[in-house]
């Protein structure tokens, strides 16, 4: 799959730009005093669905829109903030939207995909099992399909990086969670595209390993998902279209424990008063498992998205006693 070339980045951030404005990037004292070092947050967490993916789900229906192939109704798999990004542009589109979710997903994530006009299926012990049924039922009921990973939503999520390159052209290193891969990809087709140095470090959770062991062994392998914290980056089965991408550009992947992206999700409330679910830490969980090598260095961290259940949220701010 070919990536967006900057063309493409600047065209598709003006669709992006019809819903919300570009999202702050600020340098946060106490968090650059946490690191050692200048550090740069972008908040993903402040577009009108809480993270990133909204940019993704714009461009994939303006897609489907100018070449004429607006569909009846659009199903799709998601943890929670992939559906958002569907229900807000398919609401935008006047096409109905299905989406499915493991059993025991977000609470609050299901209502407001619910809230977005979404018909909710609950399925499945994990995202992959969810996908799978989303599958059957698209082609049960004539549906379009929208998958995870796709080259108009990449196009779309890429502007993200975009605005962060271009407002903090410094940055010598960036953080971006790996969930199904579209955060780390558009990071990799941004630097290409604008011709900047940044290095691109991949976070994974310790507890759902695929992109980690892909990487490593050149092709895509099957892991276990058990984490509890991390649902955004739960994926069992690596995309191969992402690793493609991923692997010959990453620098290195980081692995995260829940534990650590617990401590980080606590240390952004704490350094910035900004609420950030588990993904969404990821990136600082990584960096401060790095910190020793970061002094020097400009870092640049993805809070991907603040949509964290509230109980889940209060359990982490109150860590059990060591």
């Amino acid at each position: 799959m070919s990536l967006p070339t900057l063309a493409d980045i600047e065209d598709a951030a003006q669709v992006v730009y019809r819903d919300f404005a570009p999202t702050p990037q600020y340098r946060w004292a106490l968090l650059s005093e946490r690191l050692g070092t200048d550090c740069w947050l972008k908040h993903e967490n402040h577009t009108p669905v809480g993270a990133f993916k909204i940019r993704g789900g714009l461009t994939y229906f303006d897609q489907l829109a100018q070449s004429g192939a607006l569909p009846r109704e659009v199903v799709s798999a998601t943890r929670g903030n992939h559906g958002q990004s569907m229900g807000w542009a398919a609401r935008r589109h006047g096409v109905a939207c299905t989406i499915v979710v493991p059993q025991g997903n977000s609470v609050e994530k299901n209502a407001a995909m619910r809230a977005l006009g979404v018909t909710l299926v609950e399925h499945g012990s994990d995202f992959q099992e969810a996908r799978e049924h989303a599958m059957q039922i698209a082609t049960e009921r004539g549906a379009h399909m929208v998958p995870s990973f796709h080259p108009d939503l990449l196009r779309g999520v890429a502007t993200y990086w975009w605005e962060f390159l271009r407002a903090v052209p410094q940055l010598d290193v960036v953080y971006v969670p790996i969930g199904q891969g579209s955060g780390a990809c558009s990071a990799i087709a941004a630097k290409l595209a604008l011709q900047h140095p940044v290095r691109v470090v991949g976070v994974v959770s310790r507890h759902a390993t695929t992109y980690a062991d892909s990487v490593a062994a050149g092709r895509v392998v099957e892991a276990p998902v058990t984490t509890q914290l991390a649902d955004g980056m739960a994926c069992r089965v690596a995309d191969a279209e992402a690793l493609a991408i991923i692997a010959p550009h990453i620098d290195h992947i980081v692995q995260v424990s829940d534990d650590e992206v617990a401590a980080a999700m606590r240390a952004l409330f704490t350094d910035t008063h900004n609420v950030a679910e588990g993904a969404g830490a990821a990136a600082l969980a990584a960096a401060l498992q790095e910190r020793d090598a970061l002094p020097g260095h400009t870092v640049g961290l993805a809070l991907t998205g603040g949509n964290v259940d509230a109980d889940v949220f209060s359990r982490v701010l109150r860590p059990p006693p060591a």
